[in-house]
């Protein structure tokens, strides 16, 4: 969760976004645009999924590995962690 208001504002800006796609595919579905209309907001969708997952990892990584003061063994713990993710995300 991001901690800071400015942080919050802009996931929550991006997965507005995201729902807007997501509707006007829906929305190209039901009026049975061209396939090709169809995969070009399939793409856009995706593009602003990886913006979402691309904005919070970074602000996962700030606050859990740059910002407060941890040990070295909290931040190793944290970096498989966040190892993990990414490379499920990648699959």
């Amino acid at each position: 969760m991001p901690h800071s208001d400015k942080d919050k504002k802009r996931i929550l800006t991006r997965v507005r976004r995201i729902r807007g796609q997501a509707e006007a595919l829906e929305r190209a579905l039901e009026r049975g645009d061209t396939c090709l209309d169809i995969l070009q907001q399939i793409a856009a969708v995706r593009g602003a999924a990886n913006g979402l997952m691309g904005e919070m990892m970074a602000i996962h990584l700030k606050d859990e590995l740059v910002s407060g003061e941890t040990t070295e063994q909290q931040r190793s713990l944290r970096m498989a962690e966040i190892d993990s993710l990414i490379r499920s995300y990648l699959k």
